[in-house]
């Protein structure tokens, strides 16, 4: 199976009232784990590249990296997708490169500019039979070169404009801002997701696949162990997993998860360093990371609804 665009994903993830897991991937370890994830639970997949994990590995090294894993799981629908692309150079880059799916975020632009940016990255991107995701609202937090604002409520997508954007652009799946943040620490107290704007934009667009930024959990298991062995993430607080799985069943066809892969791999090196201080084996601290990852990712097939659902996405 060739790599595939997230179209028929989207499609059927609407219409089954689940979402689909888009995992960002910074090296082979992280990549392994979600794939042998996937591959056991038979779920269709999304693989992302932020700016970030190009500044950190090339996007050779890592288109390479997935490529295999596409080699060797045929019965696996899995789309590479560039997340956050800020411009249309690097939207065209990406395209060219062999990307199946590409974000243009330009939602700090006010909304005439957005659209005009969107509108030449739809264009490009469809005329090479690309999709493309664009995002209007902006996200609260911090994640990598992604920096939101301070007061969330303030900046949700606009249901109105939500419907006006996608008609003057073409795009084929939106980011809303919904209540969601990005990084570790998101919130100081526990989120409300704005369920009504989601709602709102499904009924004005029936059928059109919403995507959900910032939603990792920073689940508690891993908060624990970073902490007890030599962290310091005390107030660390995500998006519950209920509210994921609420809007899941939703419009909301594409969940992104970069946070949770951290803090797990993150757990584990640091439990092996702290039980075994004389290792100095990457084999034998990336292992368990890369396990970690691998059960995590299981587990969220699940939260998202989309475990078992790889062959229909085919």
């Amino acid at each position: 199976m060739a790599l595939v665009g997230t179209k028929k994903m989207f499609e059927m993830a609407y219409k089954g009232g689940y979402a689909i897991g888009a995992f960002n991937v910074n090296n082979m370890e992280i990549t392994q784990g979600i794939v042998s994830a996937i591959a056991e639970e038979k779920a269709p997949l999304i693989l992302q590249v932020s700016r970030g994990a190009r500044s950190y590995a090339s996007i050779s090294y890592l288109k390479s990296i997935i490529n295999v894993a596409v080699e060797e799981h045929p019965d696996i629908p899995i789309a590479i997708h560039l997340d956050h692309g800020d411009t249309f150079e690097t939207c065209k880059q990406f395209v060219d490169d062999g990307f199946t799916s590409v974000m243009i975020d330009a939602s700090k632009q006010a909304f005439d500019k957005n659209v005009e940016v969107t509108k030449k990255v739809v264009e490009y991107s469809h005329a090479n039979g690309v999709v493309v995701e664009a995002e209007l609202g902006q996200l609260g937090g911090i994640e990598e070169d992604v920096v939101g604002v301070d007061d969330i409520s303030k900046h949700l997508a606009d249901p109105e404009e939500a419907v006006e954007f996608v008609k003057l652009t073409g795009c084929d799946s939106l980011a809303v801002a919904c209540g969601t943040s990005h990084g570790a620490y998101k919130f100081k107290s526990e989120p409300k997701l704005a369920f009504d704007v989601i709602e709102k934009i499904a009924a004005k667009l029936p059928g059109f696949p919403l995507v959900m930024h910032g939603s990792s959990s920073v689940l508690k298991e891993f908060k624990d162990l970073i902490n007890k062995y030599g962290g310091d993430m005390p107030d660390a607080m995500g998006v519950p997993e209920a509210a994921i799985s609420q809007a899941a069943k939703m419009a909301i066809c594409k969940v992104n998860i970069d946070t949770d892969l951290r803090m797990a791999l993150t757990a584990k090196i640091r439990q092996v360093f702290a039980e075994q201080p004389r290792e100095f084996d990457p084999r034998k601290y990336l292992g368990p990371g890369r396990e970690a990852i691998k059960d995590m990712v299981k587990h969220k097939l699940h939260v998202l609804g989309c475990a078992g659902k790889a062959a229909e996405c085919m």
